[in-house]
């Protein structure tokens, strides 16, 4: 079927980032395949992360379907469009017909795009991943294809207003090589391997990126760890 919704949207964002005159750092597109299905798995840090990470495809002349929570697609506006450029719904609560969509659009050669955080990330920092991505990717035998950006959370993040005036904010991004389940091993021990180099990618973004805060009401974009005022990471129970 012809994608009559996808490619004007993505125009559209392209043109609201050239007005706020965003300044993009992208390496790493050449590992996005250009034909077959694979799992593009981000860090989550904005509102906006879906149609940031979908932008590293574009070289490969490839779409990315989302999955994305089942509440924006009642959404008035953006439910129309989410299903028009075929991203996927996920309900939390019941979740198998999203894993099952996902499996089978994998199968027929999409690349389909994972935040395996579940939710943004707060501090900033990588929270514990989800195994579905691995799982996926190994049901439908496809790659891992990880990647991290930096930079979203400063335009709209959770907390925070959105800031989309014209500050020409860097955005980095990286993609790593694609990553394949060894044969036997179990989902946990990819997705661990998997969130290790989201991280490696990330802290390769974040040491890239061109700018510091520019004073102390401004370092709330910047993790704890790295001189900061984000919120600590919340350890997960047992640690």
């Amino acid at each position: 079927m012809a994608e009559l919704v996808y490619p004007p949207v993505i125009g559209m964002a392209r043109t609201m980032f050239k007005a706020l005159d965003l300044r993009f750092d992208i390496q790493g597109t050449e590992n996005i395949p250009r034909r077959g299905g694979a799992v593009l798995v981000s860090n989550h840090i904005g509102y906006l992360d879906f149609v940031f990470a979908g932008l590293t495809a574009r070289p490969a002349k490839r779409l990315v379907r989302f999955m994305a929570k089942e509440s924006v697609f009642r959404h008035k506006v953006s439910g129309p469009l989410m299903r028009a450029m075929k991203h996927i719904p996920v309900d939390r609560k019941q979740g198998v017909d999203a894993y099952r969509h996902a499996v089978k659009s994998l199968r027929s050669g999409e690349i389909i795009g994972v935040f395996p955080e579940a939710t943004i990330s707060q501090s900033f920092t990588l929270k514990t991943f989800k195994s579905g991505a691995a799982r996926m990717a190994q049901e439908a035998g496809v790659p891992l294809l990880p990647m991290a950006l930096w930079g979203t959370q400063r335009l709209w993040t959770k907390g925070h207003k959105r800031d989309l005036g014209r500050n020409h904010f860097p955005i980095t991004m990286r993609v790593g090589e694609p990553i394949s389940a060894e044969p036997g091993e179990s989902a946990d021990s990819l997705t661990e391997r998997l969130r290790a180099r989201v991280q490696e990618l990330l802290e390769a973004a974040q040491r890239a990126y061109p700018v510091r805060p520019k004073d102390p009401d401004d370092t709330w974009w910047v993790p704890a760890h790295l001189g900061g005022t984000a919120p600590a990471p919340v350890q997960p129970a047992g640690h």
